[in-house]
């Protein structure tokens, strides 16, 4: 029997009970500064810094957009806007091309427009029609 296997599986390693590493190390570091601030400052500011990097540590733990981590956005934000951009292409500028009529003298005196040149069919359909039916046999 033939299984198929899957592939891109990213799956991180808990570590500390349902928490991977780095989100218990967001988490930490937001508790430890907490913790410090509890004996270093006022209550009042302590409470609105706490609901600040609480926040800030849960985001960065748990928030994903489109897919990534928060981290990983950030990062490349960062490196987007701090990096050098490289534009390489660049469309010239072509002149504006005019047909004219030609122009048939019947007789003299007597001149008669032709109309435009229609082009033919595009041969994309024909070679098309050519290999399905070379390949169809």
């Amino acid at each position: 029997m033939r299984f198929t296997v899957p592939q891109f599986i990213e799956h991180e390693a808990k570590i500390v009970g349902p928490l991977t590493f780095k989100q218990f190390t967001f988490i930490g570091i937001a508790g430890a500064i907490c913790f410090i601030l509890y004996f270093t400052v006022p209550f009042s500011v302590f409470l609105i810094s706490c609901v600040v990097l609480g926040g800030g540590g849960v985001a960065l733990a748990f928030l994903k957009i489109g897919g990534r981590s928060l981290p990983v956005v950030f990062g490349n934000f960062l490196k987007f806007f701090i990096g050098p951009k490289m534009y390489i292409w660049k469309k010239g500028e072509a002149p504006i091309k005019f047909f004219e009529k030609e122009v048939i003298k019947k007789e003299e005196g007597e001149e008669d427009e032709l109309p435009l040149k229609i082009a033919e069919k595009s041969r994309l359909k024909k070679i098309g029609t050519q290999i399905e039916t070379k390949t169809g046999r």
